[in-house]
């Protein structure tokens, strides 16, 4: 089977990018050693389910709003959605989708970093069904 075992996010300012993802999430970046300028993405324990990243310049235009979606997209599990979603919002990210349920599963909402680049978070919740008004 071909199951993912890294991810990459591309970035026209590193730097910035750096600052949104350790801020929303408390990942940690390492500038990597060799001929081009990458940093090594460590999103957790060694010992947690998970998988590990990259971060390289952006060589291209940026992701536009409203485009439809050009690669695959990342779905990060997180304990809250509404406390996720803060963070995201106070490190300069924007939210795309408003959160929604996916019955039986959890809640998802979409967003877009600094860099434009689309990523979700989902909550966890078997109880999840749609929203009664």
């Amino acid at each position: 089977m071909g199951r993912v075992t890294h991810f990459e996010i591309h970035a026209k300012d590193p730097e910035r990018a750096i600052r949104f993802w350790t801020e929303a999430f408390g990942w940690s970046f390492e500038k990597w050693v060799g001929p081009h300028d990458y940093w090594i993405i460590r999103t957790g324990p060694g010992k947690e389910a998970g998988i590990d990243g990259g971060m390289a310049y952006r060589h291209g235009p940026q992701p536009q709003e409203g485009q439809p979606t050009n690669g695959a997209i990342c779905t990060l599990g997180v304990d809250s959605l509404e406390g996720a979603s803060e963070r995201i919002i106070r490190a300069g990210g924007r939210i795309t989708i408003q959160k929604f349920p996916i019955h039986h599963v959890g809640w998802l909402s979409y967003f877009r970093d600094t860099e434009g680049n689309l990523f979700g978070i989902m909550q966890r919740d078997q109880e999840a069904r749609e929203i009664e008004e």
